[in-house]
């Protein structure tokens, strides 16, 4: 680096606004454990539109979280492509993939050892472009983006309420100012309350910095609260990726089981209560 100069992160480059934010073409993932072959996904196709929420549901075992992980670079598919931003995912990897691509993962994966600002700011500091005072700024504008107080930056994880260390994982997946984020869970082990705290912060945050989000979650609340789109995985692929109402409409016994059981019943009075979602 030169004396004096200092490089911000990569402004992501995001494809024209006719094509899909992340497109996945006949991918398969097959694992070779020591007595049996097992594929989880075969033939995958699927398109994630710019500005959207879009939602992916399944059994056990169906694949999810190994999908968000495969979009984010950090697992390689058995075979197919993905693209992200309009490139082939394989470059995203380096120290620009958090500037692309912000992942919110199930239980945070905060790092014990370090504040709460110190695991906003990680990845600005791995950078290893920027200076201190501007990373602390930045990381300051994210927490307090989050609904933390100040006072929160200094306390360690082991410190903060369940609902809280969601948001400090949020604004270190959101730090670097990417484009698209991932969400694996994000109210799983959240109280109610504290679950729609978060669901209104996020609905609140994807409005505002006009993110296009992947969330993968068996909680219907959130489900119908947040999603534009529903992509339903069973039998190794996407059975029907479309608004709330058309899948539930879709003929399927894991649709029928998920959406018309009794927890189904009282999610889908949310869609009376958010008709953006329908």
């Amino acid at each position: 680096m030169e004396h004096g100069i200092h490089h911000a992160p990569p402004e992501p480059t995001l494809p024209p606004k006719d094509l899909p934010m992340v497109e996945i073409r006949k991918l398969s993932t097959v694992f070779e454990l020591p007595d049996q072959r097992v594929v989880v996904h075969k033939d995958l196709d699927l398109a994630v539109k710019r500005g959207e929420v879009l939602s992916i549901v399944g059994g056990s075992g169906t694949g999810k979280t190994v999908l968000l992980r495969q979009i984010l670079g950090l697992e390689t598919p058995s075979a197919g492509e993905i693209r992200v931003l309009g490139e082939p995912v394989e470059r995203l990897s380096g120290r620009g993939a958090a500037s692309r691509v912000g992942m919110l993962f199930q239980h945070g994966a905060l790092f014990s050892a370090f504040t709460v600002l110190e695991n906003i700011a990680f990845p600005l500091r791995e950078l290893k472009t920027l200076p201190a005072d501007l990373i602390r700024k930045a990381a300051m504008v994210k927490l307090r983006m989050v609904g933390l107080k100040p006072g929160d930056a200094d306390k360690m994880p082991s410190e903060l309420s369940g609902g809280m260390v969601k948001r400090a994982a949020l604004a270190r997946a959101l730090v670097m100012d990417p484009p698209l984020l991932l969400l694996d869970e994000p109210t799983a082990g959240l109280d109610p309350d504290s679950s729609d705290a978060f669901v209104s912060l996020l609905r609140s945050l994807h409005r505002d910095l006009e993110l296009t989000v992947i969330m993968v979650t068996h909680d219907l609340d959130t489900l119908f609260e947040l999603s534009t789109r529903i992509a339903v995985l069973a039998d190794q692929r996407v059975i029907v990726a479309a608004a709330p109402k058309d899948v539930i409409a879709y003929t399927h016994p894991f649709i029928h089981d998920f959406f018309l059981g009794e927890r189904g019943q009282r999610a889908m009075e949310l869609l009376r209560e958010y008709p953006f979602a329908v």
